[in-house]
């Protein structure tokens, strides 16, 4: 995976976590709030219902208080008692039912054929002694009891609470209900409308986390293609500087040839020559031809040290066989014999830099030539210090001189000089090193620092 598509990636992740983390905690708490919320209504649609069947057997019983008041208990007044409420039922499933005291069934508007039946051993669908907890109800001061019976708009055993009161003047239980199913599926209603709410809540955090993420991605992919774009310029702009530092060393080459050992070479040819037509003369031209050809060797041997700088100056080969500590005091010396300006070397400790790979130390050996030629050519400096040192896990390498300096950050912008300063960074950059230029009136120094671990 590239850099980018893991800084991208890492960008995606924590936010697909951090909504992932939100979901859960809005899930979470939204059921908590569902199920509270759940509680709250069916409390309240309860106490509701509890006090709408207590004003329902009140309304019922002072609907006939006057006929259990009027001290007669002959059939004639309870019937005409049970008539009264058995019109007062409300709705398809609200209706009032008495029994006496020993479980007799004396009035049921929805159900006639349980009139007259005992039903004091009855049980529900879970076993439990229907009449009888009702009874027990009633006796103890009267109030609500759940219990199962027959829902006569579905014919069905269903849940219901009841309310219940005893009537001592005629050894009556009289009482209403509401059947449960009823309330259970409104409850059921409001759960599905909150779980619905929580789904779509959750959708939305999706949407969200997608969006996010592919705005970030999108920004990722903008940010590449720019980046992309600009790494293609920064190198054009580099490959076209190699092919002009290449041709730049290629003209210094042919130079060197041309003007220094092409000339060299066409003399000590016209003197050998010379020499030889003197040999084949008289005897006084015979006598001034060695002199021609110690001319011709001395011309020779300036011709095989301009192959030894050339040579030097493409590779030096002391770089390979002592170190860079070595060629750098090389280096310092020759600048010394030719330019005027003096220049001193120093390494702490004496084999700084052993072990380095070639290429560093040919990258260190170029900035030191590179610096010192700018040194010779520009600076009009008088002296020159080159150190090689070891510190604080790095390698440090520093030109300073006393020369007059220069605008190091209006060169560095100068888009046609300043080329030798921006290879110098390039190749610091290359090994995972830096480069570092200050310059004043007083002096410019030059600094190559390089990461650098002896024990590796």
């Amino acid at each position: 995976m590239k850099l980018r598509q893991k800084v991208i990636f890492l960008a995606i992740t924590p936010l697909i976590l951090a909504m992932c983390a939100i979901a859960f905690a809005v899930r979470h708490q939204a059921l908590i709030l569902a199920e509270q919320q759940r509680a709250t209504i069916e409390q309240a649609y309860l106490a509701s219902k509890e006090a709408e069947l207590k004003h329902y057997v009140t309304l019922a019983s002072h609907s006939i208080a006057k006929l259990v008041k009027s001290g007669r208990k002959d059939a004639a007044t309870q019937e005409e008692a049970k008539r009264i409420l058995a019109a007062l039922s409300y709705g398809d499933d609200g209706y009032f039912f008495i029994y006496d005291l020993q479980g007799n069934s004396l009035m049921h508007p929805r159900q006639p054929e349980l009139v007259g039946q005992n039903l004091w051993q009855l049980r529900d669908a879970d076993g439990n002694l229907t009449i009888q907890r009702l009874m027990q109800r009633a006796r103890s001061g009267g109030g609500f009891e759940r219990y199962n019976w027959v829902k006569p708009s579905s014919n069905k055993s269903a849940p219901k609470l009841g309310y219940v009161i005893l009537m001592p003047e005629w050894g009556w239980m009289m009482g209403t209900g509401i059947y449960m199913d009823d309330v259970d599926q409104a409850l059921a209603k409001v759960g599905a409308q909150q779980f619905a709410n929580i789904r779509s809540t959750m959708l939305w955090i999706a949407a969200i986390a997608i969006l996010g993420a592919l705005v970030v991605a999108g920004c990722g992919l903008v940010l590449n293609i720019r980046e992309l774009r600009v790494a293609d310029a920064k190198l054009k702009v580099l490959a076209q500087r190699v092919v002009e530092s290449q041709e730049e060393e290629r003209a210094r080459l042919s130079r060197d040839l041309h003007d220094g050992i092409s000339q060299w070479l066409v003399s000590i040819k016209l003197q050998i020559e010379a020499g030889i037509a003197r040999l084949s003369g008289n005897a006084e031209q015979r006598a001034r031809a060695p002199a021609t050809f110690e001319r011709a060797a001395e011309q020779l041997n300036k011709v095989l040290g301009e192959v030894r700088r050339i040579s030097h100056n493409l590779r030096p080969a002391i770089l390979d066989d002592l170190g860079l500590a070595a060629a750098l005091d090389h280096l310092v010396h020759e600048y010394n014999d030719s330019s005027s300006a003096q220049a001193s070397f120093a390494a702490s400790p004496p084999g700084a830099g052993e072990g380095l790979p070639d290429m560093v130390n040919t990258v260190l050996f170029r900035i030191a030539q590179e610096a010192l030629t700018n040194s010779e050519r520009h600076a009009d400096a008088s002296e020159v210090m080159v150190s090689l040192r070891e510190a604080n896990a790095a390698l440090e390498l520093r030109i300073a001189d006393n020369g007059g300096g220069f605008d190091a950050d209006g060169i560095a912008l100068h888009p046609q000089r300043g080329i030798g300063l921006r290879n110098m960074t390039e190749r610091m950059e290359a090994i995972g090193g830096s480069l570092h230029i200050a310059s004043t009136p007083g002096g410019t120094m030059v600094l190559a620092r390089l990461p650098f671990n002896p024990q590796r």
